[in-house]
């Protein structure tokens, strides 16, 4: 983890331990957290004043926003409530109920470099819904050189970057703020690639009521893409329109209108994919019985980017927990459980020419018994080795360790789960179980997660291209004057265009048009 997180002190001599982060986000979306965090907290004088005036001085402030049960328990503001003890039952309620903001469910300290709120004129995110919008905050002011000096201060405290790992909501404003940071990051790092997610909730598909948004928004996301995907070396979307009916769900429920909910799966899959650049590599003499396969982030990149077809985005797929794993049954196809947390995706394409880097973790065996790193090792490649479209080359990666399912995890799965994420074969008969189990019935769960160079992402690449060219390029588009709105020329559309026209090419060279086409 000491990849991910940094060791410092206070400045009373108090060790740290913080995560290498940066986040950009709304002023007052950090709910009851201070935007220095947790570890350097200090009150302003009281007494300072301004001399020059000696009239009459109205100050108005807002209320702050109160810990929830489980912050107040993790900071040590008292083990009690109206003189009662904070159960851990009243905790999972409390977080059910409450979460207003992603700082209600984090147990983490944070460095004052990490946690930057914008200021600005745009501070509701419904009017903050597009990639023009956000274009140019951060060339008003010096917000943009504030944050890049934040990140000048984590990357020159490294011997050796890896890469960056860069996630932005590209649903609104927030991917033209990202589009700013990324032509920063390309200038002065050159040699450091970026793993994007552009990852979407579920209420950011709600249905727009009127044709002019919904090709506000089709605009929306092919500039947004397209200018995202130019400025990294590899782009994961995520997010699926309905999580809860998805493939991904089968042992889970999950209400699409809770981000606290869905985004833990996302954050499981994401947290998956990477765990390879944690690993400690073995020596090619070497064996270990927890975990093989480890590569650092720039190691997967090129594997996945910067080979054969150039191809710079990729599919997430996962499964939690996989049925063949937490039954311990290998014979039961693994590959075949895991669904695609990448919205647009075609099933079932045989691509020979794709690439896979795939990461199994926390698999158990019958009973108690947890099989062998090498038994999972042999019981994947057999199936791949039996599937008709076996890629052109795949990366596995194991470890024993599973996936932790610690408070303040939502309580999303159903009650066929376990408590090490084995599999019942009849639901639970003590008192109070209910349809939902979270971390105080789970323990910890089996996962796998993959990511994928393939054909499968066509329809999302075609899609945006369909949308830039509908409605930007053909003559007398009704969004050309929405896309001058946002400050872009005749030129740069057709240059987003011919982007993903590319992209598309570069997957099916048999497509026999390029962005100057017209329907």
């Amino acid at each position: 983890m000491d990849v991910l997180y940094r060791t410092g002190e206070t400045q009373q001599g108090m060790p740290t331990y913080t995560p290498r982060m940066i986040s950009v986000d709304f002023q007052g979306s950090l709910g009851s957290m201070s935007s220095s965090g947790t570890l350097y907290n200090h009150n302003p004088s009281s007494s300072s004043r301004v001399a020059t005036w000696t009239g009459n001085v109205s100050t108005q402030a807002s209320e702050p926003h109160k810990k929830n049960l489980f912050l107040q328990r993790l900071y040590d503001e008292g083990q009690e409530t109206n003189g009662s003890e904070i159960l851990d039952t009243d905790v999972v309620k409390s977080l059910e109920d409450g979460v207003q903001f992603w700082t209600d469910f984090s147990k983490v300290h944070y460095h004052p470099q990490s946690l930057f709120e914008l200021n600005g004129s745009w501070m509701d995110p419904q009017e903050f819904n597009n990639y023009g919008i956000g274009r140019n905050t951060l060339s008003e002011g010096l917000q943009g050189d504030e944050i890049n000096e934040r990140l000048r201060f984590f990357i020159e405290e490294c011997d050796h970057v890896q890469g960056i790992q860069f996630m932005v909501d590209d649903s609104g404003g927030f991917s033209g703020v990202a589009a700013s940071l990324l032509e920063n990051i390309e200038d002065e790092y050159t040699n450091v690639p970026v793993l994007l997610y552009s990852v979407r909730s579920p209420n950011s598909y709600n249905n727009l009521t009127s044709r002019k948004l919904s090709i506000t928004r089709n605009l929306h996301d092919a500039v947004s893409f397209s200018a995202l995907s130019s400025l990294c070396k590899l782009i994961v979307p995520v997010g699926l329109p309905s999580l809860s009916e998805s493939k991904v769900s089968q042992y889970l429920n999950v209400e699409n209108e809770k981000p606290y909910q869905s985004s833990a799966v996302y954050a499981s899959a994401i947290h998956s994919i990477t765990i390879p650049f944690r690993m400690k590599k073995v020596g090619p003499t070497g064996e270990s019985s927890n975990e093989s396969g480890g590569m650092n982030l720039y190691e997967c990149i090129q594997m996945l980017a910067g080979q054969g077809r150039q191809n710079s985005v990729a599919v997430l797929d996962a499964a939690m927990p996989p049925p063949s794993m937490a039954a311990g049954r290998f014979q039961q196809p693994l590959l075949g459980n895991l669904q695609p947390l990448t919205p647009e995706t075609a099933h079932d394409v045989d691509d020979s020419q794709a690439i896979e880097s795939m990461i199994v973790h926390g698999a158990l065996g019958a009973g108690e018994h947890e099989a062998s790193v090498s038994e999972v090792s042999e019981a994947v490649e057999t199936e791949y080795e039996s599937t008709s479209s076996r890629p052109r080359f795949s990366h596995l990666s194991l470890s024993r360790c599973p996936l932790p399912i610690p408070l303040p995890f939502p309580s999303i799965f159903n009650n066929l789960v376990g408590r090490r994420g084995d599999l019942l074969l009849t639901t639970p008969t003590e008192s109070g179980s209910s349809s939902r189990r979270g971390s105080l019935d789970v323990h910890s769960i089996p996962m796998a997660a993959r990511l994928r160079s393939t054909t499968a992402v066509l329809p999302f690449l075609e899609n945006r291209l369909g949308y830039i060219r509908k409605f930007g390029i053909e003559r007398g588009s009704i969004g050309a004057s929405v896309l001058t709105s946002w400050g872009f020329g005749r030129e740069e559309v057709e240059e987003i265009g011919e982007n993903l026209s590319k992209m598309v090419l570069t997957l099916d060279p048999h497509q026999g048009y390029s962005s100057d086409d017209s329907e």
